[in-house]
């Protein structure tokens, strides 16, 4: 083989595994994008069940064709509290075994056959339709959940060309001795693990550096000697993108990474010891043999369900080792918006199920304020007021953090249905807000009112109090819908909002005509005035965030 004819195949090698990982990213996009984060949301729901979480993370990998992402999920999960460190161990082992879906796709380029049937089976059969069918869907489609289902079409296409390309450039060299000189240095066990350990970590993907594996099979120079100890490095490899994921998190997201990394250093350990300690004795011949893309396949199969089913009875240890070492030094303070975590934002949907966490806990946040503020218009104390206060510095926290969240969801690829929802959050935390602002000048009204000893005759404070209970009715009901996505609710709040206008209206006709006749001072008169127009604002941003949730975010707010 000359030199040109090397250059050249080199070339060839390169583009082929560009198109394979792009192809590997576009398909990997499109599965994430298509699932709306409803897989991820899956996980969310876990039970304490060790046997139910390892079902969950393999079945959700394998839909999404990356362990790596489901495993950075869990650390934002773990990161955020909604995930337990232990409900943790269960996906990421899950995750392991659910990778192993990508090498057995993998190994159907490996398929030979004059057999009709099997020939189709084979990729460089059927991807030539699913690139064609995939690029119509991309550029002909209507819906965002079409198109999706294109790129992961036209991704599985470009990924089995790129796969084929480097099968191609690949075989020729076989005749190359310094070549096989690389690969024979491989089959020292601890050479082959750290050279497949690295490669993983450079791809960030054990699926694509299983994939590279297996196009050097082609050559037939790959022996299961050599193919063994790299599979067992490259379980190793992948935990590096969980590491990196967790720099910077919170303790438990830190052992959550750590878990990833124990399962597969322990597991790779006791399969490595337990497999050359057996051949130490039984000699076993396949070794010698060349691999083939669907030997790898099995042992990647072996491998990650053998250390699952070996490991998961000690699942508790891997949790106290973790532990262990990222120790509590009692410094650490829960960080409440910690479900907006960056990690998420490579899944869109999910990312906005967590801003829509976020909108609820300052939707509660700003009921808990109006219900402070019109409980201190009768009985006025100074702690209250302070208590107020510091949940409306929280409230303007939650309103900044959110939005800025949005904004950055609003850069990724949204589908239509979640832009939509996107635009109702916006306008919703505006509103609600808004709500917590009023609650603040409804307080220091009752401030003013307790310090002047304001007093209103009892027709007034009757009608003041049925308008406080009705208030406090909008904005209960208007928090409640809001978390629990309650539609009916929603109605409910603008037909009370009718009803707080019209006691709005007689309230401010019946204190101008106490005021002309002077049946109580000019001081209560402005206080009943005021207090009305805060009462009737709130119920204004209530009907607000009623109408938006019923529009789906395609109606402009009411600017009071």
């Amino acid at each position: 083989m000359d030199f040109s004819e090397m250059f050249f195949g080199a070339l060839t090698l390169i583009g082929g595994l560009a198109l394979f990982l792009y192809g590997m990213h576009v398909m990997g996009e499109g599965l994430t994008s298509i699932s709306g984060g409803r897989l991820e949301r899956i996980l969310e729901r876990l039970t304490d069940n060790p046997i139910k979480a390892v079902l969950l993370g393999a079945g959700v990998t394998a839909v999404i064709q990356s362990s790596s992402a489901t495993t950075v999920t869990v650390v934002g999960f773990v990161n955020s509290g909604i995930m337990k460190l232990g409900q943790a161990v269960g996906v990421i082992m899950g995750a392991n075994v659910g990778t192993t879906v990508t090498s057995w796709l993998l190994s159907l380029t490996g398929l030979e056959s004059s057999n009709f049937f099997l020939r189709l089976l084979k990729p460089s059969s059927f991807t030539p339709v699913m690139a064609m069918v995939g690029i119509i869907l991309i550029m002909g489609a209507k819906t965002e959940k079409r198109r999706d289902i294109g790129g992961i079409l036209a991704g599985f296409a470009v990924l089995m060309f790129g796969m084929e390309a480097m099968s191609d450039a690949v075989k020729p060299l076989a005749d190359v001795p310094e070549f096989t000189g690389i690969l024979t240095m491989f089959s020292n066990p601890f050479l082959g693990m750290l050279a497949g350990a690295v490669l993983t970590a450079v791809v960030q993907s054990s699926s694509a550096s299983v994939g590279i594996l297996q196009v050097l099979c082609a050559t037939g120079k790959v022996s299961y000697s050599i193919a063994f100890p790299i599979i067992m490095g490259q379980n190793i490899g992948t935990c590096v993108t969980a590491l990196l994921s967790s720099v910077g998190a919170s303790r438990n997201a830190r052992r959550a990474a750590l878990v990833h990394l124990y399962f597969n250093v322990i597991g790779t350990a006791v399969f490595m010891t337990a497999f050359y300690s057996l051949n130490a004795i039984l000699h076993f011949a396949f070794l010698d043999h060349a691999a083939g893309a669907a030997g790898i396949a099995v042992i990647h199969t072996c491998f990650n369900v053998g250390a699952t089913l070996v490991l998961l009875p000690f699942a508790r240890w891997l949790e106290k080792l973790a532990m262990l070492t990222v120790r509590d030094d009692g410094n650490e303070t829960k960080d409440e918006l910690a479900n907006l975590d960056v990690r998420f934002l490579d899944t869109p949907a999910l990312a906005l199920a967590q801003c829509r966490r976020s909108a609820g806990e300052m939707a509660f946040l700003v009921q808990k304020n109006i219900s402070t503020a019109l409980h201190a218009l009768t009985t006025y104390r100074q702690e209250d007021h302070a208590a107020l206060v510091e949940r409306e510095q929280k409230i303007d926290r939650y309103e900044e953090a959110v939005t800025d969240y949005m904004h950055k969801i609003a850069g990724r690829s949204l589908l239509e249905e979640d832009s939509q929802k996107l635009n109702m959050l916006l306008y919703c935390i505006r509103d609600f807000e808004r709500i917590g602002d009023h609650a603040c000048n409804i307080i220091e009204q009752a401030e003013q009112r307790d310090r002047k000893r304001i007093e209103l005759p009892k027709k007034t404070s009757e009608e003041l109090t049925q308008y406080i209970r009705e208030v406090y009715k909008i904005v209960s009901i208007t928090a409640d819908f809001f978390v629990k996505e309650d539609e009916g609710a929603a109605k409910e709040v603008e037909e009370l909002e009718d009803v707080i206008d019209r006691i709005n209206k007689q309230m401010k006709k019946r204190n101008m005509k106490r005021m002309k006749k002077e049946k109580y001072s000019p001081e209560a008169g402005i206080f009943v005035n005021e207090l009305s127009i805060n009462f009737e604002r709130v119920a204004d941003h209530c009907e607000n965030i009623a109408i938006c949730f019923l529009g789906g975010g395609d109606l402009e707010t009411e600017e009071v």
